[in-house]
Formats: C-alpha cells, structure tokens, sequence
C-alpha cells in the first residue's frame, strides 16, 4: 500500500507542534520531506509515525499528546453523564458547530504548550482569531456572557485537572511542569479575553443601532 503524504499544516497537527516548528525540522534534517510539483513539502505518514516515537522528540510534543487525550475523554464521558447547564442552553443544530470550533481551539492549545518561543505566539494570535469566531456565534446564540464563561470555565477545569494527573506528571522536571501550566493559563486567559470582549463590542454596537434617532 502506498504511503499516505500530508501538508505541513496536516503534520504539525497531528504532531502537536506549530508549522513554524515542524518547518525548522525538516530544514535541520530531523524528518524527511517530499516536494510537490508546486514546491510544497509534504510529510509521509511513516516519518510522521517515526518521528512521533523517536526517544528525542521534545518532551512538550508527548505532553500536549497525552493531555489533549485524557482532557477530550474526561470531557466527553462527563458531558454523557452530566448535562451541563449552559449547554442546554444551546439549540442541538449549534452544537456541532461550537463542537467543532472547541475542538479545533484545544488543538492549538496542545500546539501552543508544545511550541517553542518563536512558534508561541503565530499560534495564539490563531487562537484568538477561532476565539472570536466562536464568542460571535455563542453571542448569536442568544447564549449570555455567564453561561459563556461558564461554558470556557468548565473546559478549563477539565484540561487543568487533567494536566495534574497525567501519569508521568510526578516525574517530569519541576520546570517543565511549572512552564507547562503556564502556557496552559496563558492561552485559557486570552480566549476567555477575546469572548468578553466580543461580548462588549456586540453590545455595544446594539445598543448603538437601538439609539434613538436625534
């Protein structure tokens, strides 16, 4: 069977790294590439694979892989247990689509605690470019800014908690640990930012148009 081949963008995913990261990468020799036609690298599933159990892959990248794991399966089981309060609140034909804009922010919040400095922050301005596609649509929703930040607080709980008790946890260095939830708060911080803030222009620009014309 022939090998599968991915974008950058596609392989960094599935790495848990930034583009940036796997870019440099490939460029020092860590992982093979291909080229297009068109000049565009593509990554085959088995270097990926490879690179993904070699003993040296950065301890970040293994970290964010088993934290996104644990956090998306505590999350799931306690949703199927628990009906959440703000999530009751949402029509069912919204929740596919904030389904996946979450999904797709806890996939930059793994790359972001894997990213190196220079990565860090082309991934969180991503980050909050999602975030205000999301804060829009809840706003949309009829959802209130409680509920919202009740919503992002209860994923933040789940992510942090998961975080404490992955296995390997009390064997990492101090240092990594400390810069791990670092990172973790930071990006939490600036999405919870952005959709207080969607919230306070949105509002404002209603109470704009309901203005009484002079």
């Amino acid at each position: 069977m022939a090998d599968q081949y991915y974008s950058l963008k596609a392989a960094a995913e599935m790495l848990g790294v930034h583009p940036v990261t796997l870019r440099r990468w490939a460029e020092s020799g860590k992982i093979e590439t291909v080229r297009t036609a068109g000049g565009h690298r593509r990554f085959s599933e088995d270097e990926i694979g490879r690179l993904m159990h070699k003993p040296e892959l950065p301890e970040s990248v293994s970290i964010s892989e088993k934290l996104r794991e644990r956090a998306l399966s505590v999350t799931r089981k306690d949703l199927e247990t628990h009906e959440a309060d703000w999530n009751t609140s949402i029509e069912i034909k919204d929740r596919e689509e904030k389904r996946l804009l979450g999904r797709r922010l806890m996939g930059l919040l793994m790359q972001y605690v894997a990213a190196d400095e220079e990565g860090s922050e082309e991934v969180m301005d991503e980050a909050r470019v999602i975030a205000r596609i999301y804060a829009k649509s809840i706003v949309l929703s009829g959802t209130s800014l409680q509920e919202a930040l009740r919503a992002t607080n209860y994923f933040r709980d789940h992510i942090l908690e998961s975080a404490v008790v992955l296995p390997d946890a009390a064997r990492r260095r101090p240092e990594a640990n400390q810069k791990m939830f670092r990172k973790l708060n930071h990006f939490l911080n600036e999405v919870q930012i952005v959709i207080a803030n969607c919230y306070e222009v949105m509002g404002a620009l209603n109470a704009g148009n309901k203005a009484p014309v002079a």
